[in-house]
């Protein structure tokens, strides 16, 4: 089986939205990203990333390749489908009945507590449009994810994929099929938001708190508007491309592709052991 590297897959992306630009035009670009096939690709990269560090691909759901059937996993506040599971392979699923007091009062859990906590869970998302519509609404619906199922399942382990371009594509020139980038002044503000936003929510190291943390974020910044998409791994890659205030506290480092899934494998070793995923 092929994996896709993640410079294929940004690569790929930026092919489909272009060639959705010059054949249809904006209309054809946003019934592209509606039609989820480009943050689909990240899925799958994200999944593959884990096939490479040995997880067994038939405990990886949905599979693959494939985008239905994911899973909804109870939480404190509610049920939520859940992009990428990695489910251990020595623990069951026990059906109960919520008891804790809330919206879920009474409703049946088809996993069970112990099989829940021990899920690995990544969610993906992207912002292909503008970086700056809707942030606050987006980063809220981030944190509440992350403690809607720590709040339950404290031990659980949970990693957030977020993709955001350098520079938007301009609409304007995507009506006359033409494809080109909006210029942005505030480019190292907006930047420098993104990754102390995201920073905040980052690295959750422990049980007994925290639950609005994820214990890994990879934010995966990348510029389209190149022959090659670009992926800015480390804060001087994007201080040397004037992306980042060059005295900023604001740090990428922890929070790159590279080290996200070895991350987040680490941490699960730490509090269950890898042997359940092999």
């Amino acid at each position: 089986m092929y994996l896709e590297t993640i410079d294929e897959a940004v690569a790929r992306i930026k092919y489909l939205i272009e060639k959705s630009i010059v054949d249809g035009g904006v209309e054809a670009k946003n019934n592209l990203i509606r039609t989820q096939e480009p943050i689909c690709i990240l899925h799958d990269v994200a999944k593959a990333s884990f096939m490479r560090l040995g997880v067994n691909s038939d405990f990886i759901n949905p599979p693959y390749g494939e985008h239905n059937g994911e899973l909804k996993l109870a939480g404190f506040f509610k049920c939520k489908d859940q992009d990428i599971c990695i489910l251990p392979g020595n623990v069951s699923a026990e059906e109960e009945i919520l008891l804790f007091d809330g919206i879920l009062k009474g409703k049946r859990d088809p996993f069970g507590f112990d099989l829940t906590q021990k899920i690995l869970s990544v969610n993906v998302r992207s912002q292909l449009s503008s970086i700056a519509k809707n942030f606050d609404t987006l980063y809220e619906r981030t944190f509440a994810e992350a403690l809607n199922l720590h709040l339950r399942c404290p031990n659980m382990v949970l990693g957030e994929f977020y993709m955001i371009p350098v520079f938007e594509y301009d609409d304007n020139l995507a009506k006359e099929r033409r494809v080109g980038f909006k210029s942005n002044r505030k480019i190292q503000e907006h930047i420098q938001k993104y990754i102390y936003s995201f920073g905040a929510v980052n690295n959750r190291s422990t049980i007994n708190g925290e639950e609005y943390k994820y214990e890994r974020v990879c934010l995966l910044i990348v510029d389209f508007n190149r022959n090659t998409p670009k992926i800015y791994n480390t804060d001087d890659e994007l201080k040397a491309d004037g992306l980042l205030p060059e005295h900023t506290t604001a740090s990428i480092n922890n929070m790159n592709f590279p080290t996200f899934a070895s991350s987040l494998m680490s941490i699960y070793q730490q509090r269950f052991g890898l042997n359940s995923f092999r």
